[in-house]
């Protein structure tokens, strides 16, 4: 993992996983930090989709290609491999069709990078068998019923839908809230981690 940049955590994780001057898509890029990084220190052309309005003005600023576009509309307007590497960050879990967003990725793409949430997280199995109640975390800071994550889902889910869909994990790291490693956690991922990073292709 590099320790040289000033990214995020997560993010220093996923830029090792990128290419130097590749054409990347960011899914949900936000403030346009990781585009920006990829631009700057590895020569990426990168694109961003966002629906945030402060959040797209923010890019705009930082000199970033980035499109207004809500990701459950799909990427029909993108063309077959069009870049090398789409990214999604914390948010397969709050769109209406994962599955069906992974197969764009994986059109538009030759590989994808994914973080989400573990829901089979142990502190979440024991908030959900103690209290009786839909758990409330750092990582899932929301009620029930004003959650943006409807498709929770755990790091066997997501591997299963891996392998139904014929694809390749190609990286996987499993961190905790703060996005770090632990040997604890590398030996049982879908109990003590929190966070997962994937980066997947189709299989040849």
């Amino acid at each position: 993992m590099s320790t040289q940049s000033n990214l995020r955590s997560d993010l220093d994780i996923i830029q090792n996983w990128i290419q130097p001057n590749s054409p990347v898509l960011d899914l949900g890029c936000g403030q346009g930090e990781l585009l920006e990084y990829l631009k700057v220190q590895k020569q990426c052309q990168g694109y961003g989709l966002e629906k945030n309005e402060d959040s797209i003005v923010s890019c705009i600023e930082k000199g970033l290609n980035v499109i207004e576009h809500d990701l459950n509309n799909g990427l029909s307007h993108f063309k077959d491999q069009c870049v090398n590497t789409v990214i999604m960050t914390q948010a397969l879990q709050a769109v209406e069709r994962p599955d069906e967003l992974l197969d764009e990725m994986l059109r538009v793409g030759k590989e994808a990078i994914i973080t989400f949430p573990n829901f089979g997280y142990w502190r979440t199995r024991f908030f959900l068998l103690s209290k009786g109640k839909m758990p409330m975390s750092e990582t899932l800071p929301f009620n029930w019923y004003d959650t943006p994550n409807i498709h929770m889902c755990t790091f066997h889910d997501f591997e299963k839908l891996c392998q139904v869909k014929g694809l390749s994990i190609l990286d996987r790291t499993v961190v905790n809230n703060q996005h770090k490693e632990s040997w604890a956690i590398n030996l049982w991922p879908n109990m003590l981690g929190e966070i997962a990073i994937y980066r997947v292709c189709k299989k040849t």
